[in-house]
């Protein structure tokens, strides 16, 4: 007989050739529509299946992950970020949590640098402009942006997706500046001509555009709170490709109307897919609906990295992309 085939449930629909090869490799419980599970429906699921493959639209606290059956084994999250599954409770009760590092960070710094030239150049408005058929030509000082080469980018985070912001940034003729727990080392500083601010106020105090490159956690809950808002410069503007949690969106929303910061690009929001309603009145924030790792490629990528962890673990052997707490 042909061994017993692990229990698989996959929370939201994947890329088909993912799903596809699933199927092939696994006992498979597939959605047939592309909506949130429910929060009954997967403790449910966590109640009968080997492995949970969830996304970030899935809040796996520790009430959940304490009443999962015994034979849940597995957590091989669908993305990158894990700060939606609590990673410390899964690992007292035996349970292994996996993530998708690293495929999603050229798109994510692709995205990073859009949001930068949206903002700065008044890209929205002027595409709404023509959308609307409201434009009689060409003004010697219509819609009149910045320019990007020259100004000073802060990066809060150059981890992975931040060196590849920077990268670009570079390209681009600005002046990179980062701020990190830890400083990097001397010849990566090197490489991307980088300059390390140990001080977060000091730097954002002093930078034309601020990047928000790092992970939630506890610690960078709010990091962006209203006081270090204040110190950006007027004409400054912030962009966020990382998480929505990480800057305080109604102290946020009160500096752009008060015209105490230039602009916002938004790709994650506080509050997940509740958006804050100050952010869609203002005529200086881009929004987008979570897009940074939106492409073909990169999302293919990701349930190859699923396949290879749940196939890695099903043959006895720690998943490659395993996640710890020490790590978060």
């Amino acid at each position: 007989m042909p061994p017993e085939r692990l229990s698989v449930v996959v929370t939201r629909r994947l890329p088909e050739v993912v799903e596809t090869r699933m199927t092939e490799l696994f006992d498979v419980s597939l959605r047939d529509d592309d909506v949130p599970m429910t929060r009954s429906a997967l403790i449910e699921a966590m109640k009968t299946c080997d492995v949970l493959v969830p996304t970030i639209t899935d809040q796996i606290d520790a009430a959940m992950i304490s009443g999962a059956g015994d034979r849940l084994k597995l957590i091989a999250n669908y993305g990158s970020g894990v700060d939606h599954i609590d990673v410390a409770t899964a690992r007292q009760r035996g349970i292994l949590v996996s993530n998708t590092p690293g495929v999603v960070t050229e798109d994510t710094a692709d995205m990073t640098m859009a949001l930068i030239l949206a903002v700065t150049r008044r890209i929205p408005e002027g595409l709404a402009l023509m959308q609307g058929g409201s434009w009689t030509g060409w003004a010697p000082t219509a819609l009149m942006g910045g320019r990007v080469g020259g100004r000073r980018l802060g990066i809060l985070g150059l981890g992975r997706i931040g060196q590849a912001v920077a990268r670009r940034a570079k390209a681009f003729g600005m002046q990179i500046h980062y701020h990190n727990r830890r400083r990097l080392r001397p010849e990566i500083e090197t490489e991307l001509e980088a300059t390390y601010w140990e001080s977060l106020d000091q730097m954002i105090a002093r930078m034309d555009i601020v990047s928000v490159n790092c992970p939630h956690t506890p610690s960078t809950f709010h990091l962006l709170n209203a006081r270090r808002l204040r110190l950006m410069k007027p004409s400054a503007v912030v962009v966020n490709t990382s998480r929505g949690e990480v800057i305080d969106e109604n102290a946020l929303v009160r500096l752009l109307r008060d015209g105490g910061i230039a602009g916002a690009g938004l790709d994650v929001f506080e509050r997940g897919a509740e958006i804050n309603p100050g952010l869609r009145e203002l005529g200086n924030v881009v929004l987008l609906p979570h897009m940074g790792s939106a492409t073909r490629e990169g999302r293919i990528e990701m349930g190859e990295k699923v396949l290879l962890n749940i196939k890695t673990f099903a043959d006895g052997h720690r998943p490659p992309d395993q996640v710890i707490p020490a790590m978060l």
